[in-house]
């Protein structure tokens, strides 16, 4: 019994030297390897795609939330593509959305399967609740290939889903503001890049004669980049140029009053719709929506400036005499201002709106004469 005993304490003692042995040559051979590659750098080794395709199934199950890495850490720090949106210079061009919409999508299924039909126009109104009844006959004017967008002032929204065509409308509301501050701030060109047309209308407009499909084909047909339906003549009528012609479907010219017009192929003249019911093509409205200043936010002069943005003016603007509307002329909006000095709200409105015109003609004038200037200098 104590030879066995003896033995086995022998057996122990050589397994440990054994192990001891192992280990030392180990790290001996670990340092040699070391020093042998002192420069690799394993961030910069690439696996095969067999093999990576391998793990990424192997691994599959235990780390499903974690992306997989298709290029190595050295790489990706190299990216770098001048062409990309300011900002996203460093992604891969593939993974930039430059432009989106609004189309409304499920929570739930296939992202692929969430639309059954792409509005191919936009149509906007800044609204307030009280003009409910005319906005409705309106929108009904419109087929599903338009989409509705509503800009509230009045900060009443859920009160229109008496009505089933605003339940797919978008709401957008902030109290007191115009339709030209909401364009400015929602309706930027890659926003509403996936619309062929963007009518952006008043809410006091009677649409009794006007068929929204028609109007598309005349304005495609007749090759219009901005335009307007003709007005009523007896109603709401400040300029001669919107004025219905009854006898065509189209007109892009007009005479006015002795000495308002310095060329016939300018405004008021030609190259000239109103900012009551305007039309935009895509194009067009990449150009006009970077004219629209922060702070002027009733558009007065806009009109006059509309021409800058296609060419020939003169040709690609005009009026739609066929499918005409009648501007009621409902100051809602100017009893959202403020009474001062006993005058009543819309008093105040007006002013500005005639203290804005002449800034954004300064502006334009001011910005002519810096590139102008700029030119000059080479």
């Amino acid at each position: 019994m104590k030879t066995l005993h003896r033995s086995g304490v022998l057996k122990k003692t050589n397994d440990s030297a054994r192990l001891i042995i192992t280990t030392i040559m180990g790290v001996v051979f670990g340092y040699f390897v070391g020093v042998s590659f002192p420069s690799t750098s394993f961030s910069k080794i690439n696996l095969s795609s067999s093999f990576m395709s391998s793990l990424d199934v192997a691994t599959s199950d235990s780390s499903r939330s974690q992306p997989s890495e298709t290029l190595t850490a050295g790489t990706v720090s190299k990216i770098y593509v001048p062409t990309n949106p300011h900002g996203a210079e460093s992604l891969p061009p593939g993974i930039v959305v430059s432009e989106s919409d609004f189309y409304l999508r499920r929570l739930w299924g296939l992202p692929s399967e969430d639309l059954k039909k792409k509005p191919k126009y936009l149509v906007v109104y800044t609204v307030g609740f009280d003009q409910r009844k005319n906005i409705d006959e309106s929108v009904k004017k419109f087929s599903d290939d338009f989409q509705i967008l509503l800009f509230h002032y009045d900060g009443r929204t859920s009160e229109w889903d008496q009505f089933e065509w605003s339940k797919t409308a978008i709401h957008v509301s902030a109290r007191k503001q115009t339709k030209w501050w909401y364009a400015k701030r929602f309706l930027h060109p890659d926003i509403v890049a996936a619309y062929e047309y963007i009518f952006i209308w008043d809410e006091d407009l009677d649409v009794k004669h006007f068929n929204g499909e028609k109007y598309i084909q005349l304005v495609k047909k007749h090759g219009l980049e901005i335009s307007q339906p003709g007005l009523e003549p007896n109603n709401g009528l400040t300029w001669q140029m919107t004025k219905r012609r009854g006898d065509r479907e189209v007109h892009k010219i007009t005479e006015e009053k002795p000495g308002w017009c310095s060329d016939p192929h300018l405004p008021p003249c030609a190259a000239f719709v109103e900012i009551m019911a305007p039309v935009f093509s895509r194009e067009a409205w990449r150009c006009v929506w970077h004219m629209i200043q922060n702070d002027l936010v009733h558009g007065w002069g806009l009109d006059f400036a509309l021409r800058r943005c296609v060419e020939p003016a003169h040709e690609k603007i005009g009026v739609v005499d066929s499918q005409w509307i009648i501007h009621k002329v409902v100051p809602s909006l100017g009893s959202q201002g403020e009474s001062s000095a006993g005058k009543p709200p819309w008093h105040g409105v007006r002013e500005r709106c005639r203290s804005e015109w002449a800034q954004f003609q300064a502006r334009l004038a001011s910005a002519d004469q810096a590139y102008v200037a700029q030119l000059e200098k080479g």
